[in-house]
C-alpha cells in the first residue's frame, strides 16, 4: 500500500480524540464520551488542514480552545491536551489541574516530552496535590503538518537563516538540526517505516542524514520501538529512500516565478494551510479552502493560469448545460419533455432532478470560488506582468543568460519591488560570469525602484566566494565550524552553471532529476559520491549495494524552505514513471518567493551588505 501520510496522521488524530481508545471502521470510537480539547498554537495549525469542526462533534468534542486563554471550570468532563512539550505548556497544564478546571486530564504531546519535563509536570501536580487528576500521557509523534496526501512542512520558521548565520555557533547549529531530525523522525513513526536515507556530502543534509540515522538506530533497540508494528513483511521487503537536501543544493527555485495554478496561488495570494482570503466579487474578503476535498483544485492545479480559465468556463457551460437539462425534464422551461398524462414519468423524472440539486450546487460551489480566485489572480497578473517574469526567468535558467537591453526592460517595467528583485537575483543565478558593469546597472536600476538589495548582495557574495571556495568539499569536514566556514561552498550547484546543466528545456529542476537518479538507483556521476545510510544495518555494511534501488516509494525532505513549484516537479516525476512511484515532498517550511527572499535579505544584513531602504513587498 503506498504511504499517505495525511491518512495517518488523521488516524492517530482521530484516536486521540477517543482518549486513545481504539476506533471502529466509521471513526469513532464504541462509547460516545463528551470531551475538551485544548491545544496550543502549533496543535492548532496541525489539526487545521485535517480536522473540521463537524468532525470535532463527530468524535464528542463539544469545546475546544487555545491553552494560553483564560478558561472556566466545566466539571465531569474529561479534557484532551494536544501541546508541544514545552516549559510554558507545562506550567499551564500544572496550574488547570490545581484550579481542578476539569474531571480528568489526557496530556497528548505533539512529540516526545524530554524527561526533565515530565519530572517537572510530575513534582509540580505532587505539589498542587492534582496528580489524580492525570488521567494518561502520550507522546503522540504528530510534530508537523501535513497539508495533503504528498506534502507536509515541519513548520520551523526561518531555518534557512539560522543555518546560514555567519555568526551562528555550533550549539544554535546543532539545536537547529537537533529539531529538523525530531521533526523527520515524528513522520517516520506516523508512516511506521525505517527508510534507506540518502543526501550530498556536506552541509546540513549530511547533518541531518547522519544525527537521523543515529536517532532511528538507538530507537531501533528498543523492544517496543514505533515501527515494530510498521515492520511487518510488506513494509521491510520493500522500504522507501528518504532523500534529504539543502536548500543552497538549488537556490533558484525558491526565488523563481511559476505560471503554474497551484504555486500562482501560494506566491501571489498567500495560501496558508490549504486556506486563503481574497477579495470577493461584491466587496469584502472571502475565505476559501483548498485541499484534495476540491475536486477542481485535485485535478488542475499543476496546468498553467490560461488552461486554467479556459477549464472553469468549460466547466461552467457543462453545468449550466445539465441544469437546462434538469429543467426540461421537470418542465421547468418552454419546450420541456413534460407529459401530463404520464404520472409515473413525471415522478420519477422529478425525483431525478431532486437527488441531483445537491450535486449541482456543489459543482457550482466550486465554480464559483475557483471563478472569484481566478479573478482576483487575474488582476495581479496584469499589474505586475507576472507571465512575463515566469517565463522570463525559465529562460534565462536554461540559457544562461538574459540580453542586457532585456533585463533592464524588466526591472524598469511593471511589476513590484519583490518582483523586479527576485528577477535580478535570477539573473545572478544564471549567470555563468559576473559581468561587473551589468551587475552595477541592475544594482543601479534596483535602487533606483527603492529597493532593498541586500538580498541581491548576498547572492552576488555567494558567487564570487564559490570560486575561491570551489575545493571547500574536499577539505576535512569533522566539525561543525569548518562547515560553517565553508558553507558558501556548499551551494556550488546553486550558483553557478552547473545549475543550467541540470536543467532540461523541459523545466525539470536539478533536485528532481537527481532523485529520478536516486530512485532509480542505477550508477550516475551526479549522485555517485552521494551518502547512503541504512539505520537497519550494522554500522559497517551502511553502503552496501542491495540498498541501491529501484525504490517504489520516496520521501525527498528539503532543508531551508520549499515551495509548490518543487512539490509540482516531483508529483510529475511520480507519475511519469513506469510503474508509476509515490513521491512524499516535506520542508523545514513552505515559503512564497518574497518569503524566502527576505531571509536572504537578512543574511545580507548581517554580513553588512545592502542599503538601508527598509525592505517592501510593494
Amino acid at each position: 500500500m503506498a504511504l499517505n501520510l495525511r491518512q495517518k496522521q488523521t488516524e492517530c488524530i482521530t484516536r486521540m480524540l477517543n482518549l486513545n481508545q481504539p476506533v471502529n471502521a466509521t471513526g469513532t470510537a464504541n462509547e460516545e464520551v463528551y470531551k475538551i480539547l485544548i491545544y496550543d498554537r502549533f496543535c492548532q495549525n496541525i489539526l487545521s488542514p485535517l480536522i473540521h469542526v463537524k468532525d470535532l462533534r463527530k468524535h464528542g468534542v463539544t469545546l475546544y480552545f487555545l491553552i494560553d486563554k483564560d478558561r472556566k471550570p466545566v466539571h465531569d468532563v474529561p479534557a484532551v491536551y494536544f501541546v508541544q512539550a514545552s516549559q510554558q505548556n507545562i506550567q499551564r497544564i500544572i496550574a488547570d489541574a490545581s484550579a481542578s478546571l476539569y474531571d480528568s486530564f489526557h496530556l497528548n504531546f505533539s512529540s516526545s516530552i524530554p524527561r526533565a519535563l515530565l519530572e517537572d509536570l510530575a513534582s509540580g501536580m505532587l505539589n498542587s496535590d492534582s496528580i489524580q487528576r492525570i488521567s494518561k500521557v502520550h507522546d503522540q509523534y504528530l510534530d508537523f503538518v501535513t497539508l495533503e496526501d504528498n506534502l507536509f512542512s515541519l513548520a520551523q520558521k526561518s531555518s534557512y537563516v539560522q543555518l546560514n548565520d555567519p555568526k551562528a555557533g555550533d550549539r544554535e547549529i546543532e539545536e537547529i538540526i537537533e529539531r529538523i531530525v525530531n521533526g523527520l523522525f515524528c513522520v517516520l513513526a506516523t508512516l511506521g517505516v525505517v527508510p534507506i536515507i540518502r543526501c550530498p556530502r556536506s552541509g546540513p543534509a549530511e547533518m541531518v542524514a547522519s544525527a537521523l540515522d543515529q536517532k532511528l538506530r538507538d530507537h531501533l533497540l528498543s523492544k517496543n520501538n514505533l515501527f515494530s508494528e510498521g515492520g511487518n513483511f510488506a513494509s521491510s521487503f520493500q522500504r522507501p529512500i528518504l532523500c534529504i537536501f539543502d536548500r543552497n543544493f538549488e537556490l533558484s527555485v525558491g526565488i523563481q516565478h511559476d505560471f503554474r495554478y497551484r504555486p500562482l496561488v501560494h506566491d501571489v495570494l498567500g495560501l496558508k494551510l490549504n486556506r486563503l482570503s481574497v477579495q470577493g466579487e461584491k466587496g469584502g474578503m472571502k475565505s476559501f479552502e483548498l485541499d484534495s476535498a476540491d475536486p477542481f483544485w485535485v485535478a488542475n492545479g499543476w496546468l498553467e493560469f490560461p488552461e486554467v480559465a479556459v477549464e472553469i468556463e468549460t466547466q461552467l457551460n457543462k453545468y449550466k448545460k445539465d441544469v437546462e437539462e434538469v429543467n426540461k425534464r421537470t418542465g421547468g422551461n418552454d419546450g420541456a419533455e413534460f407529459d401530463g398524462t404520464d404520472l409515473i414519468g413525471n415522478t420519477k423524472h422529478l425525483m431525478n432532478a431532486v437527488n441531483s440539486l445537491p450535486e449541482l450546487t456543489e459543482r457550482k460551489q466550486v465554480i464559483d470560488k475557483h471563478t472569484n480566485i481566478a479573478t482576483v489572480l487575474l488582476g495581479e497578473i496584469k499589474e505586475r506582468s507576472l507571465d512575463s517574469y515566469a517565463k522570463k526567468e525559465n529562460d534565462m535558467m536554461i540559457r544562461g543568460g538574459i540580453d542586457r537591453s532585456e533585463l533592464m526592460g524588466v526591472l524598469k517595467g511593471k511589476g513590484s519591488k519583490m518582483d523586479k528583485l527576485r528577477f535580478a537575483i535570477i539573473y545572478l543565478i544564471s549567470s555563468e560570469t559576473i559581468n561587473q558593469s551589468e551587475v552595477e546597472a541592475v544594482e543601479a536600476a534596483l535602487r533606483e525602484s527603492e529597493v532593498d538589495i541586500s538580498a541581491f548582495q548576498y547572492v552576488k557574495k555567494i558567487k564570487s566566494l564559490n570560486v575561491s571556495l570551489a575545493s571547500a568539499n574536499s577539505a576535512s569536514r569533522n566539525n561543525i565550524v569548518d562547515w560553517a566556514e565553508k558553507l558558501y561552498g556548499q551551494s556550488i550547484s546553486a550558483v553557478t552553471a552547473g545549475v543550467k546543466n541540470l536543467l532540461s528545456n523541459d523545466r525539470q529542476l536539478a533536485l528532481t532529476r537527481t532523485v529520478e537518479a536516486l530512485v532509480e538507483g542505477r550508477p550516475n556521476p551526479e549522485i555517485d559520491s552521494y551518502l547512503m545510510f541504512d539505520p537497519r544495518a550494522p554500522k559497517s555494511s551502511s553502503g552496501s549495494n542491495h540498498l541501491k534501488g529501484p525504490f517504489k516509494e520516496a520521501i525527498v525532505f528539503m532543508i531551508g524552505g520549499g515551495n509548490y513549484m518543487e512539490y509540482g516537479s516531483l508529483q510529475e516525476l511520480a507519475k511519469r514513471q513506469q510503474p508509476v512511484k509515490h513521491v512524499i515532498y516535506g520542508t523545514t517550511e513552505i515559503l512564497t518567493g518574497d518569503e524566502f527572499v527576505e531571509q536572504l535579505a537578512l543574511l545580507g544584513q548581517k554580513m553588512g551588505l545592502g542599503n538601508t531602504v527598509a525592505p517592501s513587498t510593494h
